[in-house]
């Protein structure tokens, strides 16, 4: 599939900006962190600034935008439609919780619970987001029990490493929130490699073959092309991403992403506050960058069925030629 930027930065954003959210919340429900109002302006800034801006993006994408609006009528047959309505939803409670931490500086009793409803409220949205790929079954990468987890746990490691430097900026630094994270963002990448590994052994669901009822007679093959030049269809779900690239680009991607935060998180518990704040920092620029290089790998080594009427072979490995 063809790359589409602005829901790869949609994606990461939201992503990122609800797992700050959803952590927020549980740990303040939890007593470990209190309502002091640098953290607090902050972190809503944050995550709020990214879940708007992934979500403004996400419109870059449709053929028209202003009409993005007439999506959400569709909630009872579409994920995208009930993602953008639980997005819409998801404000209320979070804006309650911000007001009670920011203004009222509490962040218990009503106000925690509000925040916790915004927190599952983020769940759903997320997990709404990674539906829209895996209820595709034309594309059989997304179509597995791997992707909705792979969702959940990239948005929660991205938020724990944002909320981790955010805590450490306001001087509630701990050694606790900095293994919390370091444990996230090694879980987040093993579970992503656990899908990179189920659609490299995964069967090929479809060929030209069983597509025309015709592979009993042996193997099929196209005889032409069904076009002279490159058509919509063909840039946007034939786009293939070389073997020996993707390869490389997993491993850019895992280490920038999941091996060097896991590396610098580990060293600032021996550091001083100063060093350990810039490491921080480096953390979540390159969380974010393994992240967006992860996405972009999920739409580019992704494989429509509809490439099979142009002579492609749809497999569940890695895709591309030699």
């Amino acid at each position: 599939m063809n790359p589409a930027y602005s829901v790869i930065f949609f994606s990461t954003a939201t992503g990122a900006g609800y797992g700050l959210l959803i952590l927020l919340a549980a740990l303040a429900a939890a007593g470990l962190i209190p309502p002091r109002f640098g953290l607090g302006i902050a972190a809503f800034t944050v995550a709020l600034t990214l879940i708007t801006a992934g979500l403004l993006a996400s419109t870059a994408h449709l053929g028209h935008p202003e009409r993005a609006w007439r999506a959400l009528t569709q909630w009872r047959s579409s994920w995208l439609s009930r993602e953008g309505v639980a997005a819409v939803i998801t404000y209320v409670p979070l804006l309650v919780f911000a007001f009670g931490w920011v203004v009222l500086g509490q962040n218990t009793g009503f106000w925690i619970w509000a925040g916790l409803a915004g927190a599952a409220l983020a769940v759903v949205t997320l997990i709404c987001t990674a539906m829209i790929y895996a209820s595709l079954k034309p594309v059989p990468r997304w179509r597995n029990v791997w992707v909705v987890p792979v969702y959940l746990a990239m948005g929660l490691a991205t938020g724990a490493l944002l909320l981790n430097f955010l805590m450490h900026v306001c001087g509630l630094g701990a050694a606790w929130m900095v293994c919390l994270t370091a444990g996230m963002t090694l879980a987040a990448w093993s579970i992503k490699l656990a899908y990179w590994r189920h659609v490299d052994l995964a069967r090929p669901m479809s060929s030209a073959g069983s597509a025309t009822g015709l592979g009993r007679f042996g193997e099929v093959r196209q005889l032409e092309s069904p076009h002279t030049s490159e058509n919509f269809v063909m840039k946007e779900m034939g786009y293939r991403i070389a073997r020996r690239h993707a390869r490389k680009l997993r491993q850019l991607a895992f280490g920038i992403g999941g091996a060097v935060p896991f590396v610098l998180l580990l060293a600032t518990l021996a550091l001083p506050p100063v060093l350990a704040g810039f490491l921080l920092a480096v953390s979540v620029a390159a969380g974010a960058s393994g992240t967006l290089i992860e996405r972009w790998l999920f739409f580019a080594e992704a494989e429509h069925v509809v490439t099979l009427y142009y002579g492609a072979r749809v497999s569940s490995g890695i895709s591309g030629g030699k």
